[in-house]
């Protein structure tokens, strides 16, 4: 089963049928993806995608010009997936940081990798880690999930995080047992802010408002299964 951010691989029969059902301004650009041998990245389903589908993104690099990164919404069959993985360690994608993250970066990946606390890298970081091209500006965030497995680890990790982003433009999501997500900036106000009860949260399938409780309630019931 996929999930978001998730990095996957096409067979060409998956890469055929993505290109049939694409449009024709956005064929050139499937062409290049393909015959790089880049992966596509898991999005959040479509209303209307069938059950044996999955549903992917690309964005392409910085172009010469700067303009904005353009991106490429795809469907394939589950079928035509030849690998899939999960998002970048925070170890994979340190080689693509520019030199003034670097320090403050390693000060993050130790910490977290010491408290084994399982944070992956999404987004314009990991896509210049895997393909080499450039995405990266002045104006990036370091797009990071965070899966804690349970409470401790939840406060711990945004303990972490908020210390680390006065030197660096972190950005990114909680992941919980479910798969369901909320940014970590909203979380931490959310529960620095006792009168507000809700949080947005997105998963493969929907954005629904939800309860913090409900929430961490996942952790107990998780550990309930083990």
């Amino acid at each position: 089963m996929t999930a978001r951010h998730d990095l996957v691989w096409l067979s060409d029969a998956g890469w055929d049928a993505a290109q049939r059902a694409a449009a024709p301004a956005q064929q050139p650009v499937l062409a290049q993806w393909r015959q790089a041998g880049w992966p596509a990245t898991v999005r959040r389903r479509d209303a209307d995608a069938g059950p044996d589908q999955v549903c992917l993104g690309l964005t392409l690099p910085i172009d010469d010009t700067g303009a904005a990164r353009m991106r490429f919404g795809l469907r394939c069959m589950q079928a035509g997936v030849v690998r899939r993985r999960r998002p970048l360690s925070l170890q994979e994608a340190a080689p693509a940081l520019p030199t003034a993250w670097r320090a403050a970066y390693a000060s993050l990946e130790r910490q977290a990798a010491a408290a084994r606390l399982d944070m992956r890298i999404y987004g314009s970081l990991a896509l210049q880690a895997v393909t080499g091209a450039p995405y990266l500006t002045a104006r990036s965030d370091i797009d990071l999930a965070f899966f804690p497995i349970d409470a401790a680890q939840l406060n711990h990790g945004l303990a972490l995080l908020d210390d680390h982003s006065e030197q660096l433009p972190l950005d990114g999501e909680i992941v919980f047992p479910s798969g369901q997500a909320v940014a970590w900036k909203e979380w931490r106000n959310a529960v620095a802010a006792p009168g507000r009860t809700r949080v947005l949260v997105k998963d493969i399938n929907r954005v629904l408002l939800a309860e913090p409780a409900d929430l961490l309630n996942e952790f107990t019931e998780r550990a309930c299964r083990a």
